[in-house]
């Protein structure tokens, strides 16, 4: 059986319409650090298996302290969000999901590095043609 708030945001989808997929999760609340447990309530995940997430997902580290208390930062919440939203909500597998998440690494950063390149090509035009004229 589907939940109606998944079956409503497939629809969304299908006629592509943009989706916020974390819209069932409560906000992430303005601040720099937060434990394990903040993190579990804020994505809805148990603290144990966010510890297996550390291990299987190398893009998660969060900071360890005193006692090797763990404290996440924003990047990280948002991390934990989106591996649960591949695993759970489209039914990637571990190994999916990491390699996706390494997919669109990569890709944000060549598409980064491209936009950078071009500007850097537009103002060298622009320095030539000064020059020239």
């Amino acid at each position: 059986m589907v939940p109606a708030a998944s079956s409503g945001a497939a629809a969304a989808a299908q006629q592509g319409e943009t989706v916020d997929v974390f819209e069932d999760l409560p906000p992430i609340p303005d601040k720099r650090y937060f434990a394990i447990g903040e993190v579990s309530e804020l994505c809805a995940v148990k603290p144990h298996v966010l510890r297996y997430w550390e291990q299987e997902f190398p893009q998660l580290r969060p900071v360890k302290r005193r006692g090797n208390r763990r404290y996440y930062q924003q990047r990280d919440v948002m991390l934990v969000r989106q591996i649960r939203h591949l695993l759970y909500d489209k039914g990637f597998t571990i190994g999916g999901a990491r390699q996706q998440l390494q997919t669109s690494a990569s890709g944000e950063t060549r598409n980064s590095v491209s936009a950078a390149l071009s500007e850097i090509r537009s103002e060298l035009e622009d320095i030539i043609e000064n020059v020239i004229e």
